[in-house]
């Protein structure tokens, strides 16, 4: 048996804890203290956040995508993988040292998508580009820590409170998509999708495809195509 070799730490800021990149052959691992948060060899769910969004934008000219969380860059490979040249990518990672990672020892499995035109990269809290956004993104794709309830950084909830999902419609263009990834079912989340005005469709899928492993949630959140209207406003007489 390979011995697992701890490549490099990284803190999350906020006091979010310390990642370790790990790496056995040509294996690589993601932890956040004994709690594995990605691994190269499962990688199943994270391309299919990137498939089962993109393929319902292929209709949509110039779409504007952006993804929570660089990970080890599955979901973003897949995401390229289905959009077309016109098509824009904005990954927002908030560890520095993960950007590193994938240009340095997991580079082979980024396999060059870093420096494909169509994407740019920020190293910061997606929920900066999300509030920033009115009707700029096409979807939202967020794989941001094991899902909706926070695991290494308790500031990760406020992307899945009311207020997040509120800013995240906002940013949203109409039948724009919102899709979060999870390791487990949230009613309580479902729920607040709901009421922030979503469509919600829930997604169950292998954590390595159709080859089987633990079963992973998708939600599939659609911003109707026709906001609901205000009240009414009467004219003074």
């Amino acid at each position: 048996m390979i011995p697992w070799l701890q490549l490099d730490t990284a803190k999350v800021p906020d006091g979010g804890g310390q990642l370790r990149l790990m790496q056995r052959g040509a294996e690589f691992s993601i932890m956040a203290g004994s709690i594995e948060l990605m691994n190269s060899r499962l990688s199943g769910s994270e391309k299919a956040l990137a498939t089962m969004v993109c393929a319902r934008l292929r209709d949509r000219s110039k779409p504007h995508v952006l993804i929570g969380g660089l990970g080890m860059g599955f979901t973003l490979r897949a995401a390229l993988a289905e959009l077309g040249p016109d098509a824009r990518v904005m990954v927002a990672e908030l560890v520095p040292a993960v950007v590193a990672w994938a240009h340095g020892p997991m580079a082979e499995i980024f396999a060059g998508c870093l420096t494909d035109p169509r994407v740019s990269i920020r190293e910061e809290d997606v929920g900066g580009p999300i509030r920033a956004g009115r009707t700029t993104f096409d979807a939202i794709l967020l794989d941001v820590d094991n899902g909706p309830e926070g695991l290494t950084r308790e500031a990760n909830d406020r992307l899945y409170d009311s207020a997040g999902l509120n800013a995240a419609r906002a940013a949203l263009r109409p039948g724009g998509v919102l899709a979060v990834w999870s390791s487990r079912p949230d009613q309580n989340f479902t729920q607040r999708l709901r009421t922030a005005g979503f469509g919600v469709e829930e997604a169950r899928v292998r954590a390595n495809g159709g080859r089987g492993g633990a079963r992973h949630i998708i939600w599939i959140a659609t911003n109707p195509e026709v906001r609901p209207p205000g009240p009414a406003r009467h004219r003074p007489a």
